[in-house]
């Protein structure tokens, strides 16, 4: 499907999407993927405004923070499109809070969210897969609880048609080549080319026929 200038494009999860956002201005993308699939959508574009793009990420948001604000930053808004990245947090806070996150209540609630929007909306619903590249033996650790949880935010989007964009297998990849300080040198938060290779798996599997490097 390509995407039109009439489009809506809203982006909501943690700190991956949030990335640094000014908050005080609805008109921050961040630093990260979100600026990334942005500034290749405008240099694309025709002589029209091209679509408009939405970053409602919140650092440290589990996906049940997400549900609380789910009207307001995502029904409120109209979005044609909903890409959703949560789970890390859901993981990181059993280890170092030990606040849980069960899986099967985080997979109904992401499922739910999905649910809604696809029933009040009409929505194209996008998720992307939340990764980990360790850094230390305890991150490691944490596939325990990560590795199933993925599995949930997988199941959830079959279950509710959305298109999913796998940061787990591209950030795995891309780490078989380089070193993990390159893409996120804490094992969760990306660097600049961290974002860029989430930016163009979202247009790979969002628009494939669009080049994400116009002009290069």
């Amino acid at each position: 499907m390509h995407i039109t200038e009439q489009d809506t494009l809203l982006f909501i999860g943690d700190s991956i999407t949030d990335a640094g956002r000014d908050r005080s201005d609805s008109a921050s993308l961040g630093n990260g993927y979100v600026r990334e699939i942005a500034q290749t959508l405008r240099a694309r574009r025709g002589p029209g405004p091209g679509p408009t793009v939405i970053n409602k990420g919140l650092n440290g948001n589990r996906v049940y923070d997400l549900a609380s604000r789910w009207t307001a930053d995502v029904i409120d808004h109209r979005p044609t499109t909903v890409t959703v990245k949560i789970g890390v947090n859901d993981t990181w806070r059993r280890y170092d809070q030990g606040l849980l996150s069960p899986v099967d209540e985080f997979e109904a609630c992401l499922g739910s969210l999905l649910a809604d929007t696809a029933r009040l909306l009409s929505a194209r619903l996008v998720v992307i897969t939340p990764f980990l590249l360790p850094v230390s033996s305890e991150q490691r650790e944490w596939f325990e609880d990560l590795s199933p949880r993925t599995d949930a935010v997988l199941r959830a989007a079959l279950a509710h048609e959305a298109q999913v964009v796998r940061a787990d297998l591209e950030m795995s990849r891309a780490a078989e080549e380089r070193e993990t300080a390159e893409l996120a040198p804490d094992g969760v938060h990306p660097t600049p080319l961290g974002h860029r290779l989430i930016a163009d798996a979202w247009f790979a599997e969002v628009d494939p026929a669009a080049d994400p490097h116009p002009g290069a």
